[in-house]
């Protein structure tokens, strides 16, 4: 069982170190199967997203030294889902929670990616400035 737990964690971890590169397959892949281009990219927005999260996260520790990375994304997303769900319960009455999570989810995606863009190039520039 440890052997799984290792393969996965090893899988994922080299999927979310370049993630435009899972995002590609998957786009290409479900786009080739169904030919719907415009679920296709959702999809491969959806799971991008995971890989980024973790990506960031760990970009985020190891620049600042810290361990708040993962918990600040999170913290992020539930709060933009409650600034959303609150809208949107002002305006309708009431609350459509699976599409509030599909907002937070992929206005995650394009905040991650800036953020996974910023903290790389920040990240590889240390390295070199302070090898």
């Amino acid at each position: 069982m440890a052997w799984l737990y290792g393969s996965i964690t090893y899988l994922y971890a080299y999927l979310a170190v370049i993630p435009v590169i899972p995002f590609f397959l998957v786009f290409l892949g479900h786009s080739a199967l169904t030919g719907d281009n415009k679920k296709a990219f959702r999809l491969a927005m959806d799971i991008t997203t995971a890989l980024l999260i973790g990506c960031v996260a760990v970009l985020f520790d190891n620049l600042f030294n810290s361990q708040f990375g993962l918990y600040g994304i999170i913290l992020f997303m539930l709060i933009g889902g409650g600034l959303l769900g609150n809208a949107q319960f002002r305006k309708r009455g009431s609350v459509d929670v699976k599409r509030v999570f599909r907002t937070v989810w992929r206005l995650g995606f394009f905040g991650m990616s800036v953020l996974y863009l910023l903290l790389m190039l920040i990240s590889i520039g240390h390295k070199i400035l302070f090898a």
